[in-house]
């Protein structure tokens, strides 16, 4: 039976000098992808066994035998070239699926937990939009009903004005909006866990 909820995982391929390159000019190329290939396994900790379905969009082609079994998690690849037409087209292709609410999260936030997701879907049963901030500027998690691809549209992705930017597109939209707690994002050294390094 469908689920009236979905979860969109957006994973970058786990290949040698093409993730956490910040954290590679510091650590190297190879431990930066031991890094990021411990927060695949995180994410995929905190989500398989949450009672909803459960999509993987990866970067750049589909890994069949992965941490992500094909019996639990759809596989699709992203499309667009901004990260913002990628999520924008995520989005659409999901709720084209006959979804009543869809979040996204990437696959970088360590502090990430299954009640905060479990909160984020909470929150939409009276609100349009859910956000989950990050201290950086940026946010780990997006919630809505239906796509408002405006929200996609004219942000400077990367910076520490995407959250700003983010949320007065939904003031402009008029979406009530609701936040889960402000986390960390691991992009540099000194964001990952001791006991990674």
């Amino acid at each position: 039976m469908k689920s009236e909820k979905a979860i969109i995982l957006f994973t970058k391929n786990p290949e040698l000098g093409k993730v956490k390159t910040r954290i590679a000019k510091t650590l190297g190329d190879k431990k930066a992808l031991a890094i990021y290939k411990k927060l695949l396994v995180h994410t995929n900790e905190i989500v398989a066994h949450l009672a909803i379905d459960k999509y993987v969009f990866y970067s750049e082609s589909i890994i069949q035998k992965d941490i992500w079994p094909n019996d639990i998690f759809t596989k699709l690849t992203q499309k667009g070239t901004t990260l913002g037409e990628k999520m924008s087209k995520a989005f659409e292709e999901v709720f084209n699926t006959n979804y009543d609410t869809v979040c996204i999260i990437g696959s970088d936030c360590y502090e990430l937990n299954t009640a905060i997701i479990e909160n984020a879907f909470q929150l939409l049963r009276t609100n349009d939009c859910v956000i989950g901030p990050t201290f950086d500027g940026g946010y780990y998690l997006l919630g809505m009903h239906k796509l408002h691809a405006p929200l996609f549209q004219n942000i400077e992705w990367s910076t520490e004005n995407v959250f700003n930017q983010t949320l007065k597109i939904c003031d402009a939209l008029q979406l009530k909006t609701a936040f889960t707690a402000k986390l960390n994002d691991v992009d540099t050294e000194a964001e990952v866990p001791a006991h990674w390094l």
